[in-house]
């Protein structure tokens, strides 16, 4: 990538995160990057994966999972100061991108046990389903990751629910089974063993966090199996923010190395261009637990 685009483009990012909470227009993106506001649409684009807009809002879901962790404030509170007006759109939003409410993604610690449910298998299972299987790699992560999650998602943002996912205690084969008809982008992630599983703050590239995306996926009637490696490697700033709950290992519990599963459909990885290849071919809440201890060092008042 021109690295007078990168930095343009890292501009931007670091005004969304110093503007969480207030309006920002595409008008001042562009004044931000130093480009025509559609020129800055298509290089912010073609830099992420995703458009300016999209990856604001997922951003301001970032730090509202990180207010919900860290802070005692309230759902309210923390809806307003990333940005929405409405607390019950901002309840709604958090639920479709994150997989759970904010009350109960703050209870169970912002881990998930159930991220690989069975929820409404029969509505996605086609008639003559695919299989989906690959490596997963890590040449250039340090060791001691932690579980490994691997989902298939029918838009490059990796939001909500998986079509179908599975969870690995370390880098090796993957399978998705009973994949459904249509396009779809996979990604991949773990943070480090050693790392605290809080999501970090929006600009922090040195968080622990390893991703791998590879897409767009097609599977038509006539596919049966089709292959498609992922190589995790550090997140960095450009990438978007990983809105899914984390995998706890609750997750693992009764589970074999590889756990295939199908869950509701959610909606909108990163470009394949740049992580991965483009391969063309033939939800519930967890059950109510109780919440992981949350250290006393993460609870203060404000950010």
């Amino acid at each position: 990538m021109d690295e007078l685009i990168e930095e343009a483009v890292g501009r931007v990012i670091d005004a969304m995160y110093n503007n969480l909470g207030e309006q920002m227009t595409l008008d001042d993106m562009a004044r931000a990057a130093m480009f025509s506001k559609f020129h800055f649409s298509r290089i912010f684009q073609r830099a992420t994966g995703i458009s300016p807009g999209r990856f604001l809002s997922a951003m301001r879901l970032q730090e509202a999972k990180r207010l919900l962790l860290t802070t005692s404030l309230s759902v309210t509170e923390i809806s307003h100061r990333v940005g929405y007006q409405s607390v019950g759109t901002f309840s709604s939003r958090f639920r479709s991108s994150v997989g759970i409410s904010p009350s109960t993604y703050r209870r169970l610690g912002g881990l998930t046990p159930q991220v690989c449910g069975t929820t409404r298998r029969q509505h996605l299972t086609s008639t003559r389903p695919a299989t989906l299987h690959g490596q997963v790699t890590a040449p250039h992560v340090p060791a001691g990751l932690g579980l490994i999650f691997v989902g298939l998602f029918p838009d490059r943002l990796p939001q909500g629910r998986p079509v179908r996912c599975t969870v690995l205690t370390r880098p090796g084969q993957y399978e998705l089974n009973d994949v459904p008809l249509g396009t779809w982008y996979l990604l991949s992630y773990s943070v480090a063993a050693d790392r605290d599983p809080l999501i970090p703050s929006p600009r922090d590239s040195g968080t622990g966090l390893f991703i791998g995306s590879c897409g767009p996926i097609t599977i038509r009637p006539e596919t049966r199996v089709r292959p498609a490696d992922l190589r995790l490697r550090p997140m960095n700033r450009l990438d978007p923010p990983v809105l899914l709950s984390l995998v706890g290992h609750q997750g693992m519990a009764g589970s074999r190395h590889v756990v295939s599963s199908a869950v509701s459909p959610p909606v909108g990885v990163q470009p394949a261009a740049r992580y991965g290849q483009d391969w063309t071919g033939p939800g519930r809440e967890p059950a109510r637990t109780s919440p992981p201890a949350v250290p006393a060092s993460r609870k203060h008042s404000s950010p």
